[in-house]
C-alpha cells in the first residue's frame, strides 16, 4: 500500500479547523502568525488575531483570508484584564462561540547573568509569560464551559523543563510556572468538556529568539539531533493537531516540538 495519502485522505488532514472559530495571542509574528496561517489553510471559519502590533496582527489577518478564512485582527495587551476581557467579548459578539485558542504571547529577556536582571525584566516576563495565560484562561474557559466544549494550548518551552542555556533564568522560571498552571487547568477543565494542553518548542528561528541573543542558529541547530534548528511551521503544525479532534484522548500533556533537545 502506498504511503501517500489520497486525496480523500489528504482532504480531511487539512479540515482539522473546519468551521471552527479560533483564536491566537500574539499573532502577529512568529509562531502565532503560522499557525493562525495553519489554522486559515485547516478550514477555520474565523481566526481572531491578537496582538500589541496592530499592522502586524493586520498583515497576518490578510494572509489568513487568503484562504476563505474570515480574519479579525483586535488589538491587545494579554497583560490587561480589561483588553483580555474585550477580546474575549469581540469573539463571542460577532461569532457566537469559541472553539480553539492558542495562548501564544510571550517574552523573553536578553540573555544576561540573573544577578544583572532587574525587577522591571522580571516583571515584564512573568506578566506576559504567566499573568497574562491566567488572564486569557480566566476569561476562555467559561465560554467554553458553557459550550461544554473547546480546546486551548499554551505556548510553554523546553525552557521550562530544562534550561538550554544559562542567562535565560527568568524565561525558564517563567515557562516552569506555565507547565504547572496548565497541568492544573488541564484536570480542572477536562470533566466539563474543554480539553487544555501546553506545546514546548525548542530552539525555532523566531524575531524573540533572535533578540534574546541565545546564539549562532547553526551552531544551536549543530547540537540538536536533527541537526538543525526548527521553523514556526512544524511547530503550528503540532499546535493545530492539540487543537484539533485528532488529539481528542489528549490532556494535560506537554508536547516537545523540539528537534530532540529533550531525548538528548
Amino acid at each position: 500500500m502506498s504511503a501517500v495519502p489520497n486525496d480523500e485522505a489528504r482532504s480531511r488532514f487539512l479540515q482539522r479547523m473546519r468551521a471552527k472559530v479560533c483564536l491566537v495571542t500574539g499573532g502577529g509574528s512568529g509562531i502565532g502568525r503560522a499557525t493562525a496561517v495553519k489554522m486559515a489553510e485547516e478550514g477555520a471559519a474565523a481566526v481572531l488575531i491578537a496582538g500589541r502590533r496592530l499592522a502586524e496582527i493586520e498583515a497576518a489577518a490578510a494572509a489568513c483570508e487568503r484562504f476563505g478564512a474570515e480574519a479579525l485582527a483586535v488589538r491587545t495587551d494579554v497583560t490587561r484584564e480589561e483588553e483580555v476581557a474585550r477580546l474575549v467579548a469581540t469573539a463571542l459578539a460577532r461569532y457566537g462561540r469559541l472553539d480553539a485558542v492558542f495562548n501564544n504571547a510571550g517574552f523573553q529577556e536578553k540573555r544576561a547573568p540573573l544577578e544583572t536582571q532587574t525587577s522591571a525584566v522580571y516583571d515584564a516576563v512573568f506578566d506576559t509569560n504567566v499573568r497574562a495565560v491566567f488572564l486569557c484562561l480566566r476569561h476562555q474557559l467559561p465560554v467554553m464551559f458553557a459550550q461544554a466544549a473547546g480546546r486551548i494550548v499554551v505556548n510553554a518551552s523546553v525552557s521550562g523543563v530544562r534550561n538550554p542555556n544559562p542567562g535565560f533564568s527568568l524565561y525558564s522560571a517563567s515557562k516552569a510556572a506555565v507547565i504547572s498552571l496548565v497541568r492544573s487547568a488541564a484536570m480542572e477543565a477536562a470533566p466539563r468538556g474543554v480539553s487544555i494542553n501546553a506545546i514546548a518548542p525548542g530552539r525555532v528561528v523566531t524575531d524573540m529568539m533572535l533578540s534574546a541573543g541565545v546564539g549562532d542558529m547553526a551552531t544551536v541547530g549543530a547540537g540538536l539531533p536533527l541537526r538543525r534548528v526548527g521553523q514556526a511551521e512544524e511547530v503550528a503544525e503540532a499546535v493545530v493537531w492539540l487543537l484539533s479532534n485528532a488529539s481528542s484522548y489528549v490532556v494535560g500533556h506537554v508536547l516537545a516540538a523540539d528537534g530532540g533537545f529533550l531525548a538528548s
